[in-house]
């Protein structure tokens, strides 16, 4: 009898571990996204001008329209 409860009790820690692994890893990645995004305007008109691109102001909202699409179709 008393090792169906110790059973019982390490099944329960072990899911409650899984548990909080899992909402303080998303918590952690959510801070981290928004103290740093994956790419803004800036960093892709840069890495256009590296490339040889003289990038417009419309190039460059399509390509961030573009991102953003693919990023929210991941999701």
């Amino acid at each position: 009898m008393a090792t169906w409860i110790w059973i019982l009790i390490i099944i329960v820690v072990a899911i409650l571990s899984a548990l909080g692994g899992f909402f303080g890893a998303r918590k952690y990645m959510e801070n981290y996204l928004k103290d740093n995004p994956p790419i803004n305007e800036d960093q892709l008109r840069a890495m256009m001008l590296q490339m040889g691109q003289k990038p417009s102001q419309r190039k460059l909202h399509q390509m961030m329209n573009a991102m953003q699409q693919q990023s929210r179709k991941s999701k």
